[in-house]
This record gives structure tokens, sequence and C-alpha cells, in this order.
């Protein structure tokens, strides 16, 4: 069968991803309680704890996992350190916090959006 010009395939449908990074259970379960506090407070959204390193990059599903694989080769778990409490107007970041910038993480975000041949990279 041919596919008319101008179609695209369920291969190459683009869709959005994001990456979190998933804060360990006794964190996250802390970091829940305080944040069900706040939504029951304030009226806000109710959503699991996680820290977005890339967010909303449109991929078609194989791009996406071939730049996520690429991306982990050799990434391991990091601390995450809190610089502020900070403030916006979308509804799922009326608060949140800002993370100091790890060198692993602005590397993780780089090469995944740009996949970035950089093998030989320190941080």
């Amino acid at each position: 069968m041919e596919i008319p010009q101008g179609t695209s395939t369920p291969a190459d449908k683009k869709h959005v991803y994001s990456v979190w990074a998933i804060p360990p259970e006794d964190v996250g379960a802390r970091l829940k309680r305080l944040m069900a506090g706040l939504a029951s407070e304030f009226g806000g959204p109710q959503f699991e704890p996680h820290i977005t390193v890339v967010g909303a990059i449109g991929l078609t599903e194989q791009d996406a996992l071939e730049k996520f694989h690429s991306a982990c080769d050799g990434l391991q778990a990091y601390t995450a350190t809190v610089d502020r409490v900070a403030t916006g107007t979308f509804f799922y970041q009326c608060v949140y916090l800002l993370l100091h910038p790890l060198p692993e993480v602005i590397f993780f975000c780089c090469s995944s959006i740009f996949n970035l041949e950089m093998k030989n990279w320190s941080p």
C-alpha cells in the first residue's frame, strides 16, 4: 500500500515527551504530604513529586527512545539541592522548587534535546 505524499505513518507521528527524575521513596512521601497540604489549603493540583529534567519536547517514539537511552548512558543517581522556592502562573507550577543546576543534569538535558555526541564529557 502506498502512503499518499504529505501524510505520516504512525511511526512518524510526533508526540510530546518529558523526562522526570523521581525522588527516593522517603523524600517523595514527604513531598507528597507537603503538596497535599498545600493543594488542600489553596486548591492546587495533586500529582507525583518529580523533577522535570527535559520538558515538552516533540519527537517520534523511536527518536524519543533513542535519545533517552543515549543520554542515560553512564548517568548515575545524583543529589538535587534546592536553591529556592518560586511561584508561577501556570496551574501545575503555582509553587515549585528551583534546584541548583548540576552539570550532570545540564548534560543530560542537552544531550536529550540536541542529541549531542559528548562521550568524553565529564562534569
